[in-house]
């Protein structure tokens, strides 16, 4: 159950109510009130329209799922609109920055960016579908954006992650790091680098490289401008998924291509 649902479900239907009474208290009032009656105290008539409205929603309580279904479809259409001109302002910095790893085709037609963390659950979960999308589709680029948000151990194990690009390892090491029992750390990341046959000792100081930085900080600014909830979230060109739901491959595949027939509504 989602509980922040469920609560913002019950606001709904009660400011519904609210705003529905006092409607159309206002409106009766104004409509039947004597001419040239004042503003001044209506209790009487306001309590009874009040009822009338309270009881008409009771035996009609549709009509609340109705206003709150709209007022969803409204603010997911807003919402939608503010994440097209996000990605369509960012799209450099989305799907071509020099400092996020590209797996797949780097020429691909399709871009799908990932933002993830390597603590996360869902992220882990997910590995197998996109690694599977990527074997699947030869033309599909995958962008890696690091967004280490859980921990300070997810935070270093980013850097080395993204460090052993410069000894070409990175996708490995992405993929064992999030396939692999047990947190991601800098423990962990060191232990991985080591079975890769990646140089530790350069790698560490790769990991300190100012660009390093400058990756994590961008994709968490494009992750604030996006209003990203939490990790993973899927780009597909200027479409979007979020989490790991169970048909996940699916919708994945779909979006792709959907962006392959339509190409994108904003720039990506």
């Amino acid at each position: 159950m989602n509980l922040n649902k469920d609560l913002f479900n019950l606001v709904v239907v009660a400011a519904a109510v609210a705003a529905v009474t006092a409607a159309g208290t206002s409106y009766l009032v104004l409509r039947y009130a004597p001419l040239g009656m004042g503003t001044g105290p209506v209790s009487a008539d306001q309590a009874r329209v009040e009822q009338i409205t309270r009881d008409y929603l009771t035996k009609n309580p549709g009509v609340l799922v109705e206003m709150a279904t709209e007022l969803d479809k409204r603010q997911a259409a807003k919402q939608g609109a503010q994440q097209q001109n996000v990605i369509s302002e960012n799209a450099d910095a989305l799907f071509r920055s020099p400092l996020s790893h590209v797996a797949g085709n780097p020429n691909g037609d399709v871009s799908v960016v990932e933002f993830f963390d390597y603590n996360c659950p869902f992220c882990r979960r997910a590995l197998p579908t996109v690694v599977k999308l990527v074997n699947d589709d030869g033309k599909v680029r995958l962008v890696l954006k690091e967004l280490p948000i859980l921990s300070d151990d997810s935070v270093a194990a980013a850097k080395l992650a993204l460090a052993s690009n410069k000894q070409g390892k990175y996708f490995e090491m992405h993929q064992k790091l999030l396939s692999e029992p047990g947190k991601a750390n800098k423990e962990k990341a060191l232990q991985v680098a080591e079975e890769l046959g990646l140089d530790v000792d350069q790698l560490q100081k790769d990991a300190e490289d100012p660009d390093i930085k400058k990756a994590l900080d961008e994709a968490k600014d494009l992750a604030n401008k996006l209003n990203l909830k939490g990790t993973p979230l899927y780009l597909i060109g200027d479409r979007m998924v979020s989490g790991a739901p169970d048909d996940l491959f699916d919708q994945l595949k779909a979006k792709v291509a959907e962006i392959r027939e339509k190409g994108c509504a904003s720039t990506c």
